[in-house]
């Protein structure tokens, strides 16, 4: 596991961006932490810095929509999922589970 920061870091409705091995967006939605890669698939954009509406993240440049839960886009322009990555909080320390690095959408691509 790959430790990131603490839980306080990451306030609900917020975003932060890891290298981890590459850029990573983890957010807190409501206590719920989900970690995709800050990449959109359709254009070179850091999705920590998009907006967040439930389980949806924003490209802030081209507004394609990707579920947080499975990196999966919800319509154009993007057309390629985000690879998600497993979070699990250790003692208020937020850590990446390189484990289950894209399970979920190797699960929904099939």
């Amino acid at each position: 596991m790959i430790p990131v920061c603490s839980l306080a870091e990451i306030p609900p409705g917020e975003s932060v961006r890891v290298l981890a091995p590459h850029p990573v967006a983890i957010f807190n939605v409501d206590g719920d932490l989900y970690a995709i890669d800050d990449t959109c698939t359709h254009q070179d954009a850091s999705l920590s810095d998009g907006w967040v509406e439930g389980c949806l993240v924003e490209c802030p440049l081209h507004a394609a929509m990707f579920d947080l839960r499975t990196g999966i886009p919800t319509g154009l322009p993007a057309r390629r999922p985000v690879r998600t990555w497993a979070v699990v909080l250790v003692d208020d320390v937020v850590h990446l589970d390189a484990a289950r690095v894209g399970a979920e959408v190797r699960e929904h691509a099939a």
